[in-house]
Parts: C-alpha cells; sequence; structure tokens
C-alpha cells in the first residue's frame, strides 16, 4: 500500500474518533433469551433438551442432574432424589415414564420415584415398535420391563463402537457410532442386512423426508437417498463436528462443537444463517437444538446454559452489543438518528451506520443525563441531574485532503466531518436549578422543568451563546407544586407538567394555570400524552387517567376495560401510527387498544419472553422514529420494536391434571391426566371424601399470565384465578365430575378436562340394605302390633264379657225392679179395697179390676226391652188411677201428648216414668197443702221424644229434707237416672223446682229426653 493511500485510511480513521467510536456491532435482533445459573439452572452442561405432553422443558446437565423447566422456575433431581447419576446424556419420554441416560446406565422416572438399571453410559435412547433401545459406549442395549437392560448382540465392530445415535427410515436402521455408519433391517443378530456404509467417526444421525442425514466428525454431513436406486452419497461441508442434527421449520439444524448453530435449508443444503457468539451465545459448543408447540426454539449448550430463540419484531442493544452501559435513561429521536443517555457514560447514536459512541468531555464524565430533545438546527440538548443543561452543537466542517499519485499532479478530496462542541447552560447562567427533569424547545424558546424549583424559560443567543429573555416560574407565579415529574407541550402550544404529589397544570402565554390534584389522589403523574382531544395521565400505582380537553371543566377518568393492565406503575406512554398506546412499565410493555368510548378493548404484553429484554423501562424514556419504529430505554438496555408480521400467534392453551390426592396422600396408582381423557371413574370408599386437584397449562412464553377456574359436577364456574390447585372436603356420596379449564394471557380458553368420581356409600345407606332393614323394622312392628292387638282383644273380650256380666245383672235387676211393688203401696190398696167391701162394693169392684190390670200390665211390660208410648200411657194412666183411689186426698191429672207421629208408632223403655210419677204423686201432691194436680206431658222431634212430669207438691228438695229415703225409692230413681244416662248420655235428667214470682215453690218438674225410636 502506498503512503499516500495509508494516510487516506488512517485520516479517516482519526475522523471516526473524532466524532466517538464506531461499532458495527447490531442488535439482537434474533430474539435470544438466556437461561443459566443466574435464573436457577443447576448446571450450565445441557446435554439433552425435550418437551413433555403437558409442556414442561426437561434439561439433562453434566453435573446437575435432571431438570425440569416451566419458562420461569426449575424443578430439580440428583443423586440425592434418588436419580442414578447426575451426568444426563440423553432423554426419552415413553408413555408416563422418563427414560434417563447417564453415564453409568439407566434411570427411569415414574412419578416421584427413580428405577435405576447400572450399565455403560447412554448416549442415545431410541424406541420404534413397541421396543427401547440404547446407544451405550459399548454397542446397543434393549430395555425390557421383565428382563431390564440386556445387550444385544450384532457385528463385534458394533458391540465394541461407541455409538451415537439410530434412526429408522422405514426399512432399515442406520447406526452411527466411532467406527463408521452402520445400516441393519433390524437390531438383532438375526439380522439378514447387517452391513458397515461408510467408515468414518459419525457423531449424529437423521431420518427426513427420505433421506438420511449423518454428520461425521471433521468430514461433514453425508446425505443419502434412500427412495433411490443409489444412496448419492453427497456430503455437505459446511457442517463439521455436529453433535445433533434437527428439523425446525423445514430447516436443518446442526448444534456443532465449535461454531454454534448452523442452519441450512432442507431442500437445496444452502447456509441461511449461524448463531454464534457473534450474534449473541456464549458458547460455541451447542448439544442440541429443539422446537417446542409455542414455535420457540430451544438451544442446549455446554457451558452457556440453553437458550430461547425466537423470532419476533424486537431489536435490543446492550453493552454486549455496542451500549457504553445497559441502562438507558432517556432517548429521542432525530432525522434518522437515535439518540441515547447511557448509563451514567455519556451518550450514544445509532444510525444506519451502527453505533456511534459519542465522546464526553471529562469535566462532564460519570453524568446521569434523565431527558433529550433537539432543536430545530438539529443540536442535541440534554438534560442532567445535577450540571444543568448540556448543549451539544453539531455542526458539519469540509476537510480538504491531498492526496498524491503517480503522476505528477496531485488530487484533491473534499470529506465533510461532524463537529460537536459542548456548552453547559446552569444555575449560573440562569436555569431555577441544576437537576432538570425535561427540556421542550419551540422555535428558540427553551422551557426547562426542573426535580423542584420549577419551569424556566430562557431564548438561546446561538451565535453568542447566551440565555437571554430568562424567566422562572415557580410558587410566585402560580406553580404551587414545584416537585415536577414530566413536561411536555400540546398542539397549541401550551406547556404541561405534572407533578410528584398528582398536581396538574399549564403555562399559557406566560400565565400559569394550576389544576391542582386533578385525580384527587396523592399519586405521582409520571408522564402525560396527547390524542386528537384528549390527554392521557401514567401515575405510580394507579394506572392511566383520561380526559376530555374540548370540556370546560377537566374531568379525569380511569382507563379501564375488560382486560386489566399488567402493571398500574405507568413509566412511559406513546401512540404508534396505528393509534394504539404503548406504556412502557417495571414488567415490560403493554400494547393497549382503546375503542372509540376509550374504554380499553385489548392488551399485548411483551416481557422477556416475548423479546423484550430490557425487563424495567426508564421513566419517559421512549421515542418513535420516522419509519414508525418504538424505541424503549430501560435498565438492561435499549430496544426497539419494529411493526410487521412478525408478531406470533399465541395457541390455544392446553390444561392437563397433574396429581390427585385423597386424604393429603398423592395417588401414585394412575395417571390422572390419561384417566381424564378416557373418562375413566375412580371409585372410592366412603371414608375418602377428601380430595385435592392439581392441574396445570404450561405456557413458556407467558409462564406467570395462566389463570384458572374449576367447576364440580355441574354447578357455576367458578372466578378465573391464578390457583391451579382445589381442595374438596366433605363430598357427599356418589357421582362426582371435577371440571377445570385455563385460558391464557390473550384470555383463550382451553378445553375443559374432567375427572369423573365416584364415592361409594357406607352400608347403612344402601338401598339394599335400608330395603332389608325397613322389612326387617316392619316385621318386627307387625309382630309387636300383632301382639298388641292379641292383647287388647284379649282384654276387651275379658271386659266386653264383664260387661255383659255387668249388663245382665243390670237388666235383671231392672226387670226385679219393674216386677217389684211397693209393699206399702199393695198393703194400702188392699186394706182400702177391704174396707170398701162394706161401705162401697161397687168401687171396690172397680179398685181390684183396675189393680189387676196394673199388675198384668206390669207383669207383661217388665218382659220386653220396649214398648209403645201408647202402651207406657195406659200403664201410667192405670197406676195413677190406683193410686187416686188409695190416696188420702183428691187430686187431678192429665197425660198429653203433642207429636205428628201416633202414640202407638213410638218406642219406649218400660217402666220408664212410672218412678218419677210415684216420687211426684207421695212426695209431692199428698204432701202439699192444695188440691193436687199432676201432669205428663210427651212431645216429639226429628231426633228426640221428650217427657214433662209437673206436680204442684211442696216441692221435691223440701219433700227430701222432711223425710227419709226408702231403700226402694232411692234404689228405683238411681237405676232409672242410669238408664236414662246409658240411653241420652250425661245430663239427660233435668230435675227442678218450680218457684213463683214470689219465690214460692210451686211445685216440681222433672223432665228428660231419649232418642227417638219407632217400630217402623
Amino acid at each position: 500500500m502506498s503512503p499516500n493511500r495509508f494516510s487516506y485510511l488512517l485520516f479517516l480513521l482519526l475522523l471516526y474518533i473524532g466524532i466517538g467510536s464506531f461499532n458495527k456491532i447490531t442488535a439482537q435482533n434474533n430474539g435470544l433469551r438466556a437461561y443459566t445459573l443466574e435464573d436457577g439452572l443447576p448446571q450450565s452442561q445441557v446435554h439433552d433438551i425435550i418437551q413433555d405432553d403437558i409442556g414442561y422443558l426437561w434439561l439433562g446437565t453434566r453435573g446437575g442432574g435432571l431438570s425440569r423447566f416451566n419458562g420461569e422456575e426449575f424443578e430439580t433431581w440428583t443423586e440425592d432424589d434418588g436419580l442414578l447419576s447426575n451426568y444426563i446424556h440423553s432423554l426419552l419420554f415413553v408413555n408416563d415414564s422418563l427414560f434417563v441416560g447417564t453415564r453409568l446406565g439407566l434411570s427411569i422416572k415414574t412419578k416421584k420415584q427413580f428405577h435405576n438399571f447400572e450399565g455403560l453410559q447412554i448416549n442415545k435412547i431410541f424406541r420404534i415398535h413397541n421396543k427401547t433401545y440404547l446407544a451405550s459406549n459399548v454397542g446397543i442395549y434393549i430395555y425390557t420391563a421383565r428382563n431390564g437392560l440386556k445387550k444385544v448382540q450384532l457385528d463385534p465392530r458394533i458391540n465394541t463402537s461407541i455409538v451415537n445415535d439410530i434412526v429408522f427410515d422405514g426399512k432399515l436402521f442406520w447406526i452411527a457410532t466411532n467406527k463408521g455408519l452402520w445400516k441393519l433391517n433390524k437390531i438383532h443378530k438375526d439380522a439378514t442386512i447387517m452391513v458397515r456404509h461408510s467408515a468414518y467417526n459419525f457423531s449424529a444421525a437423521l431420518y427426513h423426508k427420505t433421506k438420511v442425514f449423518a454428520s461425521a466428525l471433521n468430514q461433514g454431513t453425508l446425505v443419502l437417498n434412500t427412495n433411490a436406486k443409489s444412496y448419492g452419497n453427497k456430503w455437505i461441508q459446511e457442517t463439521l463436528n455436529v453433535n445433533d442434527i434437527s428439523i425446525i421449520n423445514n430447516e436443518l439444524w446442526f448444534s456443532t462443537s465449535n461454531d454454534g448453530v448452523t442452519i441450512l435449508d432442507a431442500s437445496n443444503y444452502r447456509l441461511k444463517k449461524k448463531i454464534n457468539r457473534k450474534n449473541g451465545l456464549a458458547v460455541s459448543t451447542i448439544r442440541k437444538s429443539i422446537t417446542d408447540r409455542q414455535s420457540n426454539i430451544w438451544i442446549a449448550t455446554s457451558g452457556g446454559g440453553f437458550y430461547k430463540y425466537s423470532q419476533n419484531n424486537f431489536a435490543h442493544y446492550n453493552q454486549d452489543t455496542g451500549l457504553k452501559g445497559n441502562r438507558v435513561y432517556a432517548v429521542h429521536h432525530k432525522d434518522d438518528e437515535i439518540w441515547a443517555s447511557n448509563s451514567e457514560a455519556g451518550l450514544i447514536k445509532i444510525d444506519s451506520a451502527g453505533i456511534h459512541q459519542i465522546k464526553q468531555d471529562k469535566k462532564l464524565s460519570e453524568l446521569k443525563i434523565k431527558t433529550l430533545t433537539s432543536d430545530s438546527r438539529g443540536n442535541i440538548w440534554a438534560g442532567t441531574e445535577g450540571k444543568g443543561i448540556i448543549l451539544k452543537e453539531i455542526k458539519l466542517k469540509d476537510s480538504i485532503f491531498t492526496t498524491k499519485r503517480r503522476s505528477k499532479r496531485a488530487k484533491k478530496d473534499t470529506i465533510t466531518k461532524e463537529v460537536i462542541k459542548n456548552y453547559v447552560i446552569n444555575k449560573k447562567r440562569g436555569l431555577s436549578s441544576n437537576w432538570v427533569r425535561s427540556i421542550h424547545i419551540s422555535n428558540d424558546t427553551v422551557w426547562a422543568a426542573t426535580y423542584s424549583s420549577g419551569i424556566t424559560r430562557f431564548i438561546y443567543d446561538y451565535r453568542r451563546h447566551k440565555v437571554k429573555s430568562v424567566r422562572k416560574f415557580a410558587k410566585r407565579r402560580g406553580i404551587k407544586d414545584l416537585e415536577i415529574k414530566y413536561m411536555s407541550a400540546d398542539k397549541k402550544g401550551k406547556i404541561w407538567y405534572a407533578t410528584e404529589n398528582g398536581s396538574l397544570g399549564f403555562i399559557k402565554r406566560n400565565k400559569v394555570t394550576h389544576l391542582g390534584n386533578v385525580l384527587n389522589q396523592k399519586v405521582a403523574i409520571n408522564s402525560f400524552v396527547f390524542k386528537d382531544k384528549k390527554m392521557y395521565l401514567g401515575t405510580a400505582g394507579q394506572g392511566i387517567w383520561w380526559a376530555d380537553l374540548s370540556e370546560k371543566e377537566l374531568s379525569f377518568k380511569k382507563l379501564k376495560g375488560e382486560k386489566n393492565l399488567y402493571s398500574n406503575n405507568i413509566y412511559q406512554m406513546i401512540f404508534d401510527n396505528e393509534e394504539n398506546l404503548w406504556i412502557g412499565t417495571e414488567r415490560g410493555v403493554d400494547r393497549v387498544e382503546i375503542n372509540l368510548l376509550n374504554q380499553i378493548q385489548d392488551i399485548f404484553h411483551y416481557g422477556r419472553n416475548d423479546g423484550f429484554l430490557g425487563i424495567e423501562t426508564c421513566l419517559n424514556a421512549i421515542t418513535k422514529d420516522n419509519d414508525g419504529n418504538l424505541w424503549f430505554g430501560a435498565i438492561y438496555g435499549l430496544t426497539k420494536y419494529e411493526p410487521g408480521e412478525t408478531d406470533k400467534e399465541p395457541i390455544k392453551p392446553e390444561i392437563h391434571f397433574e396429581n390427585i390426592e385423597i386424604a393429603y396422600q398423592t395417588l401414585d396408582s394412575i395417571n390422572p391426566d390419561d384417566w381424564a381423557k378416557n373418562n375413566y371413574v375412580l371409585q372410592l370408599t366412603p371414608e375418602q371424601t377428601e380430595l385435592s386437584f392439581s392441574y396445570k397449562t404450561v405456557d413458556l412464553d407467558h409462564p406467570n399470565d395462566i389463570e384458572y377456574r374449576y367447576r364440580l359436577n355441574s354447578t357455576a364456574w367458578s372466578p378465573w384465578s391464578s390457583e391451579k390447585k382445589q381442595n374438596l372436603a366433605g363430598l357427599a356420596y356418589g357421582a362426582h365430575s371435577f371440571s377445570a379449564q385455563s385460558r391464557n394471557y390473550r384470555w383463550e380458553e382451553s378445553q375443559p378436562i374432567t375427572f369423573n368420581i365416584f364415592i361409594d356409600s357406607p352400608i347403612y345407606e344402601k338401598l339394599w340394605f335400608q330395603l332389608t332393614m325397613l322389612g326387617i323394622l316392619l316385621l318386627i312392628v307387625t309382630l309387636i302390633a300383632l301382639f298388641y292387638i292379641r292383647k287388647v282383644k284379649l282384654k276387651n273380650n275379658e271386659e266386653r264379657e264383664k260387661l255383659q256380666m255387668q249388663n245382665h245383672l243390670l237388666s235383671l235387676e231392672q226387670k226385679a225392679l219393674r216386677l217389684q211393688m211397693n209393699p206399702h203401696f199393695i198393703f194400702n190398696v188392699l186394706n182400702g179395697i177391704k174396707a170398701m167391701g162394706t161401705s162401697n162394693p161397687s168401687k171396690m169392684n172397680s179398685t181390684i179390676n183396675t189393680f189387676a190390670t196394673l199388675l198384668r200390665e206390669t207383669l207383661y211390660n217388665s218382659r220386653k226391652d220396649h214398648i209403645t208410648l201408647d202402651q207406657e200411657m195406659k200403664t201410667l194412666k192405670h197406676y195413677i188411677e190406683v193410686e187416686k183411689l188409695m190416696a188420702t186426698k183428691p187430686f187431678d191429672y192429665t197425660i198429653s201428648i203433642d207429636s205428628e207421629f201416633d202414640p202407638e208408632e213410638v218406642l219406649i223403655p218400660p217402666m220408664l216414668i212410672q218412678p218419677f210419677v210415684e216420687n211426684a204423686i207421695r212426695h209431692g201432691i199428698l204432701k202439699g197443702n192444695k188440691d193436687g194436680k199432676l201432669k205428663v206431658f210427651f212431645d216429639t222431634n226429628e231426633e228426640f221424644l221428650h217427657c214433662k212430669i209437673l206436680d204442684n207438691g211442696m216441692g221435691i228438695f223440701q219433700s227430701q229434707k222432711a223425710k227419709a229415703k226408702t231403700d226402694h225409692q232411692s234404689m228405683a230413681l238411681t237405676v232409672t237416672r242410669e238408664r236414662l244416662e246409658s240411653i241420652s248420655g250425661k245430663d239427660a235428667l233435668q230435675i227442678k223446682e218450680i218457684i213463683h214470682e214470689d219465690s214460692s215453690i210451686e211445685g216440681t218438674e222433672i223432665s228428660f229426653k231419649i232418642p227417638l225410636l219407632t217400630d217402623y
């Protein structure tokens, strides 16, 4: 190279150094996310990685044991948990069991137990035709549940080889060993085809679309066409030292030992991409690459942990890709450039050429720049903490460079270079404070908001570099809250400010309008943006609020919708070209879609797993460039979002039962997920009424955003929550179904899963037992009832016989009484007849006839239970006539009846009335001092026969006092009373004295009633 040419190049290099250091390193736009020991990975050497049916990633490490990853956390099993060895080389799921190939043999994980089979190092586990083959350091082994590990005797060269891989093309097995590539028609000693195809040291193999790919160390990858007459034996030289081959998105991914991942087109084998140290990997040794159900690619490395690789819309810049540091406090877009404040190391600039580190004056080193803006001249204004404002004046200068050539003439070249000069504007030059929060420039007017001293407005004289027309806005001018968090201008030129204490205000034409605490809450307003005629406020802990600026009085309402923000701590806000609101929080960034009613219609969250590697955003460090790309400053770097179609579509979540506990004991005998899929019913005893169901949806992109709900039987679903275990106590006997469902961060719901159980009822609640007991009880009750009835019948029979005897005796007694005549009465009648014989023979004859008739009727009636009323009246008449003939004093009597019935039709018990008539004559009329009168009266109604006996004697009660009762009279009246009560009930007989108005006694009235009986 000529000296002049060298000088020219050296000048260009110095020119870039004069502007600032330049870095052509690009951003991490391939979406690499590392998981290392800091994240909980037990060992940085990951030799195998697979995904199970639930969605977990299983990692076999070299020294750290077995680990399971759910997208957020690791669960690890080691030798202390029963694992055969912590050095794992291969993993494979067989049904519900995880086969773990270690350097000491095979471990089979079932539920929480390990079943170990010691042997040689297992490099690969291969399953075909329900047989499990193990590629070991000394040949091939087969595993069976009955025999455990058993070596397969093949060609001696295979038996003594290190077997690295096994593939099957549908007809032949291809075995990659350190002594060559073998093909066999079956893995058995009786194989009819057992040929070594190539003698190189083969480390990996793959079968894909009729082709076998076999990689040999230091040789490349051999491609064999199994569907042609000739295999072809084509070698791909781009891939050396391959550890694993996989097909991902119709691409061949070669995991190498020295150059990361090499990606070839699967059809033409052209190189498409390499993923290595140059674009984000920490090491070059890759053990395996796989893709999961969510289209993420996982890369297992030896020494660097493992990586998640996903295509997304984010490009990330950090210290590894050219920044001075990871923290980005401020971001600003100017023309086609992005300027950013980088940690305390000054500024960087990003343009189409790459990242430029802007040289910083020593006196301004280790300075935190919290806000950036630019003026119409293209100068950069930086607000700092403690140093005021730094104005970086940018000018372009032409430099003339002369080059001498072999010819005598010299050539002059003109080069334009960028020159930056720094000017400091601080408190000495007019600022209210050296702690500057926000800067806004309109034409040549500069507005600077300080941390706690209000706002300063000034005009900058670029020619003299002086500050003029300074005006300070603080409490004296109306800003009542000086702790300003953010300042910006709306389209009408109003300068708005928000404060730490929740105050809001604006300055228009140098007049302050302080609106005060517009949210009525003591909460900091970190940021605000304007869209159309609306203003949006981002707060520290209370989310986003909005108001319509066209209204006379501002009224802020909280921005709400069916979905909630992922965080209410709002650090950044900006609208993209699609009118979506982007917010930065401590959890990443959210894209918020707002409908016409100013409600949240949808939310898209982007965190570390989505490619936003900055994690926590920095206050108001956000901007939008000319192409509509968004730039976010965060504590872990600068992230660019480029709108496009590469946003990954979420897949529908799947939920699985993980565990069932009965009485707090894990049920290890079944796979609950398989039982749920096959609608099996778990039979439980009556004592097993306390159950716990654990279920899980694994989302490797958004592990913390899964929500669940459940229900028992046909009840309503529970509310959505993050709880993935439910305890059920005191379940009723019988059939039950427990259902669970999940939804992801996009609120896409999984298909519900249902587990059926049946709790057997105790014997005393079984129908057959209850029916048996009921039958026995009914039998006992029946026997007791029969015994009781028999006893009652016996007793009733005895009582009836006794009553019959008493009734018979009473009847005989009544008949005897009816047959009896008062002896005194008979004696008097006979004496009277005797006396009449001499004095009045005719009367004597009449009396004898009447007395004889009375005796005959009495004897006749006593043999009957009932006689006609007419017969009873005749008997009474004859009796009264005899009494009248024998009486010492005369008396009159009447016997009458008032009835629609004929007296011969009405029946009455015999001798029922005679005792009362006898008592009325003997103790009433004959003892009175008046002419005697006796009345016997009968009347009837529909139910009863009534009888009244009236006399005008001295009164029954007075008569009883004056004489002593005879046995005959007493017995006659008592029996008659009892006869009436037995016939008509209690109180059937009424006896009362007839009392005159002057209280004198006029006689006695006896009345009674008996049921009306007729002879028809």
